[in-house]
Formats: structure tokens, sequence, C-alpha cells
């Protein structure tokens, strides 16, 4: 597909006199097309949970979350990815980003790393790409070489692959095993996909991986059981969901996370079944980590 044809390329008719307009009329305009981008994304809600389905089971099983792209696509998808492990405990191995152009890409632009498919081969090669892996492509246009590159050599392993672009008609959304492509029209600065074409990557991403964590039971009810209570923000945090999820005073729930060695998931177990240690890391390794189910077993 030709660059002129693609969605995400073309002129956005609302914004072409655009750079005549007051500061207020050209915010209104942004703004005004960025209402569309949730409307976009409600439209591809049954594949992205397929994705999410598919992805964690592949995860419980041992397989990791591994992100490709170039550009923007690629630093939306490396950030999602860096933020599971402060947010969920997610070892760094267990999900991560690759850029093309590699870390130094993340801070500057790498001319021509996001045109090679034989690069993204090569990046996953050195990962060890495996049967049980997921691959998550992401580029707003559904062309760049890259993305390409990390589907293709996925599908030859046997990886999932799921392909997140802004264009329907485009080679990744074709590839992939999954794709999902929120259509959200022409950006208002033509061809800027860091606009809606990225809010609406973030949008997805956020969804897709929030979904897997809940899957794989390091959430309860609304709560993020799995934090790493690495600094006083996160470890008042983890005392907070603890109070929240146990009603305990927040003393209780202070004196529970240090018996619990700072694990937020035991210390709620242990509080509502009235259990040791030892106990209810049993309980949740026999429940997936999943505290509704460890809840339901004990009464």
């Amino acid at each position: 597909m030709k660059l002129d044809e693609l969605t995400t390329e073309s002129r956005n008719a609302a914004s072409k006199n655009i750079d005549q307009l007051s500061t207020l009329e050209m915010v209104k305009i942004i703004n005004q097309e960025d209402q569309k981008i949730a409307l976009a994304v409600e439209k591809v809600l049954p594949v992205l949970a397929q994705a999410i389905d598919q992805a964690a089971e592949r995860y419980q099983n041992g397989g990791r979350l591994i992100y490709c792209g170039a550009g923007t696509s690629g630093r939306l998808g490396t950030l999602d990815a860096i933020e599971l492990t402060p947010t969920y405990s997610v070892s760094p191995d267990k999900a991560f980003g690759l850029i093309a152009g590699g870390k130094e890409a993340m801070f500057h632009a790498v001319e021509g790393a996001e045109d090679s498919k034989e690069l993204a081969e090569a990046d996953l090669k050195k990962c060890n790409l495996t049967d049980k892996d997921v691959i998550i492509a992401v580029a707003a246009s559904g062309r760049t070489p890259y993305a390409i590159g990390a589907l293709e050599y996925g599908e030859k392993v046997d990886a999932l692959t799921i392909a997140v672009t802004c264009n329907e008609a485009s080679e990744m959304n074709r590839l992939a095993a999954i794709g999902i492509a929120p259509v959200v029209g022409p950006e208002v600065i033509t061809g800027s996909t860091r606009m809606k074409a990225g809010t609406a990557q973030k949008m997805v991403l956020n969804m897709f991986s929030t979904g897997i964590m809940i899957k794989v039971g390091n959430v309860y009810q609304n709560l993020m059981v799995n934090v790493q209570p690495t600094n006083e923000k996160l470890i008042q945090r983890s005392i907070q969901i603890i109070h929240e999820a146990t009603g305990v005073e927040q003393t209780t729930a202070q004196e529970y996370l240090s018996l619990a060695h700072n694990h937020v998931a035991e210390a709620i177990v242990m509080i509502q079944g009235q259990i040791g240690l030892a106990d209810a890391q049993a309980l949740l390794n026999q429940h997936n980590r999943r505290i509704s189910d460890v809840l339901s077993e004990i009464g």
C-alpha cells in the first residue's frame, strides 16, 4: 500500500487552515479530533479481548510479552512493557520492548533502522524467541518493515503474533494472527501519527497489558496487589491497598505487609483467612495467585 493511500497519511479537511487560527481555535480542533479516538478503539474491543485471552494464556504458561516497533510506536510499546515492573512486579525479562535501532532509539532517531526486516529477526533471535512467547508489533501505518519482520519471524516459530496499527487494510493487520486496528482517521497535522494514532495505540496497549495482569492474578477487585513497594510512595500505596481490600486499620495493614515480606497479595490472604505466610503463599500458588479464588476456597 502506497503512503498516500493510508488513512493515517491523508489530509484532514477540518484542520487545513489551522496555521491561520487563534490558539484557542487551534486547540479546539485538536480536541475535537481527539474525541474520535475512544470511539475508534471501542470498535476493536472484541478483537482486543481475544488478544488479551490468548496472550494471558501464553504468559501464564511461561511465555513473554515482546513489543516490537520503530519510532513513536516502538517507544509506546517499550513504555508499556517497562511500566509493568513497578506496577505489577513483572520481571523485565518477562515483558520488554525491542525498538528498531536499539536502546539509543528511545531517545534519538536512528535513521534507516525501521526499514530492516532482517534487523527485527536478528533482535528476536538474540532473545531466543519461542512458541510460548507473544509478539506485539506496533506501527501506526501498518507497513513498517521492522514491525513486519517481527511478525514474520514470530510466525516462523509459532509465537502468538499481534499487530497494533491504525490502518485496517495494512500488511501488518493481514500478517498477524490477531490484528487490532482502531481507525482514527487523518491527523490534524498530516502524517503526524504521534497524535491521534499514537494516542489510540497507547489506549489499546494500556487495555491489553492491564487485561493480562487482571487475568493472571495481579489485580484483586480493582487493586494492584502485585505492586513493588520499592520507594516510600509505593510502600504507602501498598498499605492503602491492604487497608482497602480488608478493612483493617493502616497500622495493622503495615504490620501485615512486613509479616508478608512486602508482598501485598500474601498480606491480604493472611488477614482475610487468618492464616500464616506459608499457608497464604501455598494457597496463592494453587490458585494462580488469584485472591478471589483463594478467598472463595477458604470461605
